[in-house]
């Protein structure tokens, strides 16, 4: 039997780990919850269940995610209001059962299937039943191998944040389809997602096999997602995918991302267009000159290089170069010479020898990046690499870690300083009320971890507030962080 509605007292709060695409991923399960009579809380001392939407990527994101849990079940204990806590996200996908036997702390692990269900179940576990955990599997067997073959069976598939709203009650616009998604914050930008899931065989990555073959979603429910976030005072749309240089390839269209592009600028009150997470080898010349031609697309490549050392990358099951990459990079400054390009390395893969190291640091060095994330290589269950021989010591990783750390910040650091003088236009998004900093993006940064610009407003001058797009002039530096004045 369905459970009725909860009644109106009966609150939830989501909390979200790892990246912008779990963000999209809660923010669908707030709008599923909202309609089905939830209250929505921010703290999850306030609420009666905590939902804590976990990170799988990397081991550090686990521990944090186990983590987050703990510290919601400490709730539980501390006679507060938070009666239960449940595990949702890449953690429970990928482990499912496992992670409920490890963690009895947490009262359900539920996986991406039961999303739909997500208000039923809670007020099931709220009232004492149980609800099965997960039991994981390879989710690329669950949609046809052929890519347009997806789009037709998709329907039977969980796909979450793509906000397919059939199955709940939510208001129906003038036009195009419903939008299930309720904002779980005040920022003045927003991640889209605009595709799910990887058909890439990357030996070291796990995320495929929890997230999913590569499934995009179709144009018309991207743009309305897009107008019913301008609608909610977003201002820059940030595209998330695992692979926004496969859009389309499902739809039958490769160039259909840059058709898309032009129409997400195109709504009332978006002023800037993001891309991110683009695969170097998938990277057309028509995209490039999309990103570069479109007014309103920010000057942004999050380019996913991993490594420059061609062997390794052979060994990655990636494809590439330091000389490709360096072309690749060449192609597009001289399409948009104030690119802002960020990228991840992996360091101490199996293998990895002294000359690929030097590849990696002649590359990084040549290439004048804005943002370098450097991460040491773990064994991922499941994945390729976890059987390679070649493994390195942790400590030898660790030593390369550092290594490379230090020296990804010194050239960003560089990278930043060659930027004084520059004409920005940051988008504000924190005021300091105490001191008056005003602290926003420029074009070329990207959310959260591509550093910020901090814009000194001279004594006097009207303060502007969040989700203003302020023109400035760079005249200083703080690591990354870019300090301007308004011009």
């Amino acid at each position: 039997m369905t459970p009725p509605h909860p009644s109106a007292d009966k609150s939830v709060a989501l909390v979200t780990l790892g990246c912008t695409r779990n963000e999209v991923d809660s923010e669908e399960l707030a709008g599923r919850l909202l309609a089905e009579g939830w209250r929505l809380v921010d703290d999850a001392a306030e609420a009666d269940v905590a939902v804590v939407n976990t990170c799988g990527f990397v081991e550090q994101a686990k521990k944090d995610s186990i983590d987050a849990l703990l510290e919601a079940s400490d709730l539980k204990g501390d006679g507060g209001r938070t009666q239960k806590v449940v595990a949702v996200g890449c953690l429970a996908e990928r482990y499912g059962k496992e992670l409920a036997d490890q963690l009895p702390e947490a009262d359900a692990v539920l996986g991406f299937d039961s999303y739909r269900d997500m208000s039923a179940h809670l007020q099931t576990i709220l009232a004492g039943g149980h609800v099965e955990s997960h039991t994981p599997g390879d989710r690329r067997t669950l949609l046809p191998l052929t890519p347009v073959e997806r789009q037709q069976g998709s329907l039977s598939v969980a796909l979450p944040g793509h906000g397919d709203a059939t199955d709940v009650d939510v208001p129906t616009p003038a036009s195009g389809p419903r939008v299930i998604r309720a904002r779980l914050d005040g920022r003045p930008w927003a991640p889209l997602k605009i595709a799910s899931g990887c058909d890439r065989r990357c030996s070291f990555c796990a995320i495929p096999m929890f997230r999913g073959a590569f499934l995009s979603r179709r144009p018309a429910d991207v743009v309305a997602e897009g107008r019913w976030l301008a609608e909610q005072g977003v201002k820059e749309l940030f595209l998330v995918s695992e692979n926004s240089t496969s859009y389309g390839k499902d739809l039958g269209d490769l160039a259909l991302l840059e058709k898309l592009l032009p129409e997400l600028t195109a709504i009332e009150g978006i002023e800037r267009v993001r891309v991110s997470y683009l695969q170097p080898a998938e990277i057309r010349p028509g995209l490039l000159r999309a990103m570069a031609d479109t007014p309103g697309v920010v000057p942004y490549y999050d380019i996913s290089f991993q490594h420059a050392s061609e062997p390794l990358l052979r060994s990655m099951r990636r494809f590439g170069s330091r000389e490709a990459f360096l072309d690749l990079l060449a192609r597009v400054r001289a399409d948009a010479p104030e690119a802002g390009i960020r990228c991840n390395v992996i360091v101490g893969f199996p293998g990895e020898t002294v000359a690929d190291l030097d590849e990696l640091e002649a590359f990084l060095t040549e290439a004048r990046l804005d943002v370098v994330g450097v991460f040491g290589y773990s064994d991922e269950d499941g994945t390729e690499a976890e059987g390679y021989a070649g493994k390195l010591a942790p400590e030898v990783v660790a030593e390369r870690l550092d290594r490379f750390t230090r020296l990804v910040e010194e050239l960003n650091a560089q990278r930043a300083e060659e930027r004084v003088g520059e004409r920005v236009l940051v988008l504000v998004e924190e005021i300091d009320d105490e001191e008056g900093t005003v602290i926003g993006r420029a074009d070329f940064q990207g959310p959260d971890v591509d550093g910020v610009t901090i814009v000194h407003v001279p004594e006097g001058a009207p303060a502007p507030q969040v989700g203003d797009l302020v023109p400035a002039v760079v005249v200083g530096t703080e690591g990354i962080d870019l300090v301007a004045e308004p011009r």
